[in-house]
């Protein structure tokens, strides 16, 4: 199947962040940024009791990517990988997703905190985190756990 698909927004992230530079690598990594949904209004009854939940999954567009890479280096390291081992924004598609802390929710407006997504970005989705469905045990984590194996944050947790 090689059919075209469109996917429209249904609200744009606010983030403190306007460039790159000095985003977390992951926003667990820096717990206190907060960012914003602005829900487009005719979305908002979609909102109905997610303020149940304490994560959420965002489906963005990397609206800033102008370019296909199909390998990359991640911030971690200097060895480039393929585009499927890595979460960089130069994807076939430009589709990244973020776990964000949920805070508050008031009318078509969601509060979340820990951050790693520029300001302006087009939201495509959102999904509850569900600790029982997302979870896994004996994950295997590839090129990654090296970075992990004496600390719970990497030493390149920021973008520079």
């Amino acid at each position: 199947m090689r059919q075209e698909i469109k996917l429209k927004p249904i609200g744009i992230i606010r983030t403190p962040y306007k460039k790159p530079k000095g985003i977390s690598i992951q926003g667990k990594f820096k717990k206190g940024v907060k960012g914003m949904i602005r829900l487009f209004p005719k979305y908002q009854v979609g909102l109905k009791d997610i303020e149940r939940f304490s994560h959420l999954i965002l489906i963005y567009y990397f609206n800033r990517s102008k370019e296909v890479r199909l390998t990359g280096k991640p911030f971690l390291e200097d060895k480039e990988h393929g585009i499927f081992a890595i979460r960089s924004p130069h994807r076939p598609n430009h589709i990244g997703f973020s776990i964000v802390k949920l805070e508050k929710v008031k009318d078509s407006t969601i509060t979340f905190s820990e951050v790693d997504i520029l300001d302006k970005t087009p939201l495509l989705d959102i999904k509850p985190y569900v600790k029982h469905f997302d979870g896994r045990d004996k994950v295997k984590n590839g090129w990654i756990d090296k970075h992990f194996k004496e600390c719970v944050k990497p030493k390149r947790a920021v973008i520079r």
